[in-house]
């Protein structure tokens, strides 16, 4: 078939609409300049007609499938959803490959990878003929990155959620990703499970596509896009490989075209009031520390300041309503069908001054539109005001000479009688060390010592692991000893427990008070008060910290030195300063 550059419809819905990709493709018959015709004439070579994309809203799909990505294994059938939807309201749909983050796989972490995705997803948005994106992503950094990315180049957008995974099965019992495994690996160093054991476990935890079905970092995650008004209104709770998730697909692509006709971007949407309704919501599904780290970065990038003590404010009036492990006792696919987040937001509209019901979300609707007839089938899964899991939230600040910039603690997921405790301090300098020596007897470890890991921050680790649910000694573990205090600049899986305090800034490896530990040193934790201190004079910490001396750079170039140079402490969100620092970033002239 030989067809011309031919000519826009005039019924065409968005033949009035300004169009970013017209600057790249041209207007009328033939667009006139040579590179509207060089550009034309390469979408003839893929095999377009000029009816399929002239004039219509190019909807951009950046994809983390990958091979690699068990989380993300069902995404490259779901894209194809979303394009049915791009293609039934009229627009024309791109895919575009970006990288996985595999939780799973990528060493050291991927967050030492989440700010490159989110340059990726910035630079192929501003550089690409398109006029509107859908951003297909759930493991724990790939929605933050997408996020972070889509708000920096500001055009319409809206998020996919992977999904969450079924739940996990071994011999009649119940398991949920993560939690379990760190439980039955801990039963396993015990002497209380064997080898053959294991490896049923390892077949029964993770059992289909979609990420971790606990209140993990990525349903955390997912859930805060919903909340922040980027994804349609239930979207984040539905299971992967559930049947509405396909609908949820083509309907975002469907959405994806009005946005762009509507001209809504992620800067009218993520308002500094979505921002502190996520932070409740986070609060109230007692939901991942990493949440906190994730969504000042993603402010940041939109020029709101949002700090670690407005998470401790706004958790003095909300209640934990989200009964799923590991605070609680279910899982995801529960949660879902209990009425999933969009039930939980209805029980939480009814704590005075805690959501902002009148605000614009990607759906078209307000806030407080989208949740509106949203009804709760189990109270057991979704608590009530009159019966919550917690009276006020799981993640508590906390501040003192060893934290000066703050750290964090899930206290829900902690032994309660820790929470108030003074011991010693037993130090690993970093993970290697942690790994070595965490088994030895010679250290003689007790339940009231106090295990500090440093070298595991945002520069220190690289890329801040998650390291921070430090080992429990061996010979503990026999006796019995399920949980002690422990504290690190490193991060933690949101599917992880115990008393945990996190991300303490700033790091050691700057010089943060964490370098100066000596084993031995009285620390003290009170999460009532807020305070962690080392309690050692200020003289001898002056002098330590006068013999201090850096560790060497680990990187020497490449993508490593870039990050090093330019990341971020853990409380302003481990961005690069270059990237969350307000300016200018004129878009690409295509001609």
């Amino acid at each position: 078939m030989n067809r011309g550059s031919g000519d826009q419809d005039s019924g065409n819905p968005d033949s009035a609409i300004p169009l970013r990709s017209a600057a790249w493709f041209g207007e009328g018959p033939t667009g006139g300049a040579l590179r509207a015709f060089s550009h034309r004439s390469r979408m003839r070579q893929l095999g377009y007609l000029p009816e399929e994309h002239l004039g219509k809203p190019v909807i951009a799909i950046l994809n983390t499938w990958s091979d690699i990505n068990p989380c993300h294994m069902h995404l490259r059938e779901r894209a194809e959803q979303v394009k049915r939807g791009v293609w039934q309201a009229g627009g024309f749909p791109l895919e575009f490959p970006v990288a996985t983050l595999s939780e799973t796989f990528q060493k050291p972490t991927p967050m030492l990878y989440r700010n490159l995705l989110s340059m990726e997803a910035e630079e192929l948005l501003r550089s690409y003929p398109v006029d509107g994106a859908v951003l297909m992503g759930g493991c724990d950094k790939t929605i933050p990155a997408l996020l972070m990315g889509a708000a920096s180049a500001d055009l319409p957008a809206l998020v996919v959620p992977a999904g969450p995974m079924l739940r996990g099965h071994h011999r009649g019992r119940t398991l949920g990703s993560g939690t379990d495994l760190f439980g039955y690996f801990d039963d396993y160093r015990a002497g209380r499970v064997g080898d053959c054991e294991m490896a049923e476990v390892e077949c029964g935890l993770a059992r289909s596509p979609g990420h971790c079905m606990t209140m993990g970092t990525a349903s955390t995650m997912t859930a805060a896009a919903e909340v922040l008004g980027m994804a349609l209104p239930g979207a984040s709770s539905i299971p992967a490989v559930d049947s509405a998730h396909h609908r949820m697909a083509a309907a975002s692509g469907m959405r994806a075209v009005e946005l762009v006709r509507e001209g809504l971007t992620p800067s009218a949407v993520m308002t500094r009031e979505a921002f502190h309704d996520a932070a409740a919501v986070v609060l109230a599904l007692a939901g991942s520390t990493n949440a906190l780290i994730h969504l000042v970065a993603i402010a940041g990038r939109l020029g709101i300041r949002l700090a670690l003590e407005d998470f401790d404010a706004i958790g003095e009036r909300i209640p934990v309503l989200a009964d799923v492990r590991p605070v609680g006792r279910f899982l995801m696919e529960d949660f879902y069908y209990a009425g999933g987040l969009s039930a939980m937001l209805k029980q939480l509209e009814r704590v005075p001054g805690a959501l902002h019901q009148d605000r614009p979300t990607v759906a078209g609707k307000t806030f407080g539109q989208c949740h509106d007839a949203a009804r709760t089938h189990d109270p057991e899964v979704i608590r009530g005001l009159e019966n919550p899991v917690a009276e006020q939230a799981g993640i508590a600040v906390l501040h003192g000479n060893l934290a000066p910039r703050g750290a964090v603690i899930k206290h829900l997921a902690a032994e309660p009688k820790l929470l108030t405790h003074t011991g010693p301090a037993v130090v690993f300098d970093d993970y290697k060390d942690l790994k070595a020596r965490i088994d030895d007897p010679e250290l003689a470890i007790t339940p009231d010592s106090v295990l500090v890991l440093r070298g595991s921050g945002p520069i220190g680790g690289p890329g801040m692991p998650e390291y921070g649910m430090l080992p429990i000694p061996d010979y503990l573990l026999k006796q019995g000893v399920t949980d002690m205090v422990r504290i690190s600049d490193a991060r933690m899986s949101g599917t992880s427990y115990g008393t945990c305090v996190l991300h303490v800034a700033p790091e050691s490896h700057v010089g943060g008070p964490l370098a100066l530990v000596r084993t031995g040193d009285p620390i003290t934790l009170d999460v009532p008060a807020r305070l962690l201190r080392l309690e050692v004079d200020d003289a001898e910490l002056a002098r330590r910290a006068a013999a201090w001396e850096p560790p060497p750079p680990r990187f020497e170039r490449g993508y490593g030195a870039l990050y090093a140079a330019h990341i971020t402490q853990a409380d302003s969100g481990c961005d690069f300063d270059f990237l969350a620092r307000p300016g200018r970033n004129p878009a690409p002239d295509p001609q």
